[in-house]
């Protein structure tokens, strides 16, 4: 019975989130529902587990480590969604998974890397946050791709008509976004311009912002209708992060913490 709670626990999460992150897909927003949901879903099943069947350590003891487990993920998913690094599903994505899942489920699971983390042991949800990041990361490539295809098949200078930005702006807008038509950057809410026009002159955004993107995107229109742009113009999809959160748990549960595995090779632990 315990080994199904713990089960469950796992399955409500997949469930949920892989709902969610295909909501956040395509809208880019995941329902309040999926939340308001899951969490007294998870925390009852989590109740169940801790109460009804003896740990090999004191209860109390376990309820301790529940309590910082999630007081440490929900403080980390705020300071977060404050700076502007998460949207607020993610947030709460979070704080769920430290609800449902505080430690790795060991009594049904054994990672592929056969070793838990120290992290995972006792918070497994800050594991799936830093699986998560890296394979976020991973999005980089593609962008790299992309625009490469497209200096290869247009044979055209990337950052026409922005020769004066510095070096290092066009290396991080290099890496964040890439030119599309300003038509698509209108109809799509998840885009957001890398590039102003100001002034007359075009200038290039490093920090894109929800605030402010209406204004931003109408300068660039006018600027295209007067025929001031050329070759379309860099812009950068908001990341469905909760793709990457939902992958991340799935990492985490099969195969271990993408770090712990990094840093134990590096240190040359099998």
């Amino acid at each position: 019975m315990k080994e199904a709670l713990e089960g469950a626990r796992v399955l409500l999460c997949l469930v949920f989130l892989i709902y969610a992150s295909w909501s956040d897909f395509k809208t880019r927003e995941a329902s309040n529902w999926v939340w308001a949901i899951l969490a007294p879903l998870a925390f009852i099943l989590a109740a169940l587990q801790f109460f009804l069947f003896s740990p090999e350590l004191p209860l109390v003891q376990i309820l301790q480590s529940y309590v910082l487990s999630f007081t440490v993920t929900s403080a980390l998913s705020i300071t977060l969604f404050y700076a502007g690094a998460f949207g607020g599903a993610d947030a709460k994505a979070f704080m769920c998974l430290a609800i449902a899942l505080p430690f790795y489920p060991a009594d049904i699971l054994q990672p592929y890397s056969n070793v838990v983390s120290p992290l995972s042991q006792s918070f497994f949800t800050i594991t799936i946050f830093s699986n998560a990041v890296l394979l976020a990361a991973l999005s980089v490539l593609y962008i790299m791709a992309r625009n490469l295809s497209w200096r290869q098949r247009t044979k055209k200078n990337l950052f026409e008509g922005i020769e004066k930005e510095s070096k290092w702006r066009k290396i991080l807008v290099f890496l964040c976004g890439y030119k599309m038509d300003i038509v698509e950057l209108e109809k799509k809410e998840y885009l957001y311009p890398l590039e102003d026009f100001v002034e007359n002159e075009r200038k290039l955004l490093v920090v894109p912002k929800d605030e402010g993107r209406e204004e931003v995107v109408g300068r660039l229109r006018k600027a295209n209708l007067e025929r001031k742009l050329q070759n379309g113009v860099w812009a950068t999809p908001g990341l469905p992060m909760l793709i990457f959160v939902t992958i991340g748990l799935i990492v985490a549960l099969f195969y271990g913490d993408i770090v712990w595995v990094i840093v134990r090779s590096a240190l040359g632990y099998s």
